[in-house]
C-alpha cells in the first residue's frame, strides 16, 4: 500500500533529515537510538509502547513535530472520503474475535483501564486483562516487524500470539477502507515521532503487502513461527491476492452485533451487506470506549521538561524535538 499525498507530505515535513538511516541498521533499532540515546531492549520496548499506543488512541505526547494523529479509536475516521469506525471491533461491539471455533464471539478488549494507562505509556492498568493481552501482542508484534534486534531478550518479550493474523482477524471481515485507516493511523503516528518518509513508506508498503490482499499464500513474519496465513483484508472487495489461495480461506459471514446498537457501517451491521461505504458519527453504546484521540499532556501529570540531550543522541533535525519525552516515559 502506498499512503495518499497529504499523509507522505506530513512525515516529509516531520521527517526529512532523519532520511539517512543506514541500510544494514533496521528501522527500530536506529530511532530507538536517535530518540532514546541507547539501543536497547527497554528502550526499544519503549518505542513500540509509544507509536502503539499513538497509533491507538492519537496523540498524546509532547512535542510530536506536528503531526496530527486521530487514532485507531477515533469513531469518526476518515480513509479516502469514506468514513471508518473501528471501535466496536474493540469493545465488545460485534462478535468478530476468533474464539469461537465456527463462529466470531464478542470480546471486549478495552477492558484494562481504557485509553488512561496508554496515556501513562502503559498497555493496561490490570495484567490479566484482554487489553494487556492485546497491547503486548502489538508491541512485540510490531517489534519484530520493524526488526526490533532484542527482541526476546529481558525487557522485550518475544511475539508468544496466534501465528496466523489472517485466523485471529478473519471473522472481522475488513474491507480496504478500514485497512487503509489501520495502517495510516501506524505511518501518522510514525511521523509524529520525526521517523523520515522513507521508512514511513517501507513500512506501510510491508503491512499493506502482508495484511491487504484476499487470499493471500501463506508467509513468513515471526521467524520462530514459520511460514502462516496473514491476510487481514479479507472482505470481496479487498483486491486478490496473486497466486490467490482462497479455498484454504473459505469466505466468513460478516459479524453480527452483539452488544451495542450499531449505526450504519459502524463496523459492520448484521445485515450482512457485501460493501462498507459509510461510518458512524456516534460511539458503540453498553461498554467502555476509547473515542477520540488523546489531548497533548498526559491528564494529572506533570509537562515539565526534563533533561534530555537531543543534539547529542538524535540524528540532525530531532534536536530539541524529544525535550519533553523522557517526562512522559517516566510517568
Amino acid at each position: 500500500m502506498r499512503f495518499n499525498s497529504a499523509l507522505l507530505a506530513a512525515a516529509a515535513a516531520a521527517g526529512t533529515a532523519l532520511a539517512q538511516r543506514p541500510t544494514n541498521t533496521s528501522i527500530c533499532d536506529y530511532y530507538t537510538m536517535a530518540l532514546l540515546k541507547e539501543n536497547n531492549a527497554t528502550n526499544q520496548y519503549t518505542l513500540l509502547t509509544l507509536l502503539v499506543n499513538t497509533a491507538i488512541i492519537g496523540n498524546y505526547t509532547q512535542p510530536n513535530v506536528g503531526v496530527s494523529v486521530p487514532g485507531i479509536l477515533n469513531p469518526n475516521g476518515m480513509y479516502n472520503n469514506t468514513k471508518v469506525n473501528l471501535v466496536p471491533y474493540f469493545d465488545g461491539g460485534l462478535a468478530s474475535t476468533n474464539e469461537g471455533g465456527s463462529m466470531g464471539v464478542a470480546k471486549n478488549f478495552l477492558d484494562g483501564g481504557g485509553a488512561a494507562p496508554l496515556m501513562k505509556n502503559m498497555p493496561a492498568d490490570d495484567m490479566t486483562s484482554n487489553q494487556y493481552k492485546l497491547l503486548t501482542h502489538l508491541y512485540e508484534f510490531f517489534g519484530s516487524l520493524l526488526g526490533c534486534s532484542e527482541v526476546g531478550m529481558t525487557g522485550f518479550a518475544a511475539y508468544s500470539g496466534d501465528a496466523s493474523m489472517y485466523e485471529v482477524h478473519k471473522f472481522m471481515v475488513l474491507d480496504p477502507f478500514q485497512m487503509g485507516y489501520f495502517i495510516e493511523q501506524v505511518a501518522l503516528s510514525a511521523a509524529s515521532f520525526g521517523v523520515a518518509t522513507s521508512d514511513i513508506e517501507a513500512v506501510g508498503q510491508a503491512l499493506g503487502s502482508l495484511f491487504n490482499y484476499r487470499c493471500s499464500p501463506k508467509t513468513t513474519v515471526i521467524k520462530a513461527q514459520g511460514p502462516q496465513y496473514q491476510s487481514i483484508c479479507t472482505d470481496q472487495s479487498c483486491p486478490l491476492a496473486d497466486n490467490a489461495v482462497c479455498d484454504a480461506q473459505p469466505a466468513m459471514d460478516q459479524p453480527l452485533v452483539a452488544n451495542a446498537t450499531l449505526a450504519d457501517g459502524e463496523g459492520r451491521n448484521a445485515t450482512g451487506s457485501a460493501t462498507m461505504s459509510g461510518g458512524a458519527t456516534g460511539t458503540a453504546t453498553g461498554t467502555a470506549t476509547m473515542s477520540g484521540s488523546a489531548s497533548g499532556t498526559t491528564s494529572g501529570k506533570s509537562s515539565a521538561t526534563a533533561t534530555f540531550n537531543a543534539a547529542s543522541h538524535a540524528a540532525p533535525g530531532l534536536t530539541g524535538m524529544f525535550a519533553t519525552l523522557v517526562a512522559f516515559l517516566a510517568l
